[in-house]
């Protein structure tokens, strides 16, 4: 990736860009649909912004837009789930599942096996699990609790949707991609193109 992101024109470098920010803002967006629970993880649409900016970004640039979330959080911006932020939300009880974030978002757009729809789900699954067990050990060793009890409160009844917001949020990068001519659309496939969208025959 390194040595095409080198020949990369203006034009696409921006458009990278672009589609970084528009999937930082739309984590942003989708964190505050939450429904609060009596853990205080409360439910919400950050599974699948994160899962989608992977499967449609690919791993680096999907990193990268989850992770500009991230720190915006980190300096008070309130983009985290009820418009909240600031270093004590990466420590408190809730900070696991935002740095099992980047594994999510990570894992999501790895390519290893290919574009299959299937190893693409099972790699996003995988950075779910991460992402579940990181919110369970922060939530255990902020609050006490054991790892048994804490998996009972934070991840057990959320396991559920975050499943089926990987598996949706697989299905809904392909769809957008192919109407965008985005390489991770399984139709482009033959081309030989990288995750960024670009035709590397023409680089």
């Amino acid at each position: 990736m390194r040595t095409h992101d080198k020949k990369l024109t203006a034009a696409e470098r921006t458009k990278q860009t672009v589609y970084i920010a528009l999937f930082a803002a739309l984590t942003a967006c989708m964190s505050q649909i939450a429904i609060p629970m009596p853990s205080g993880v409360p439910f919400t649409l950050q599974t699948f912004a994160i899962a989608f900016a992977g499967f449609f970004l690919g791993w680096k640039y999907g990193l990268a837009a989850i992770g500009i979330y991230v720190l915006l959080g980190a300096v008070g911006a309130p983009v985290f789930a009820n418009f909240t932020g600031g270093i004590q939300k990466l420590v408190g009880v809730t900070g696991g599942f935002i740095w099992g974030f980047l594994f999510l978002a990570a894992f999501s757009g790895a390519s290893w096996g290919g574009r299959n729809p299937v190893t693409r789900i099972a790699s996003g699954l995988l950075g779910l699990v991460i992402c579940h067990i990181a919110g369970i050990v922060q939530y255990a060793l902020v609050t006490g609790n054991g790892w048994g009890a804490s998996a009972l409160a934070v991840s057990v009844p959320y396991i559920a949707k975050d499943i089926l917001s990987v598996i949706l949020a697989c299905k809904a990068a392909e769809v957008v991609s192919k109407r965008l001519a985005n390489p991770l659309a399984g139709g482009n496939r033959v081309r030989a193109l990288d995750s960024t969208g670009l035709d590397r025959r023409k680089l």
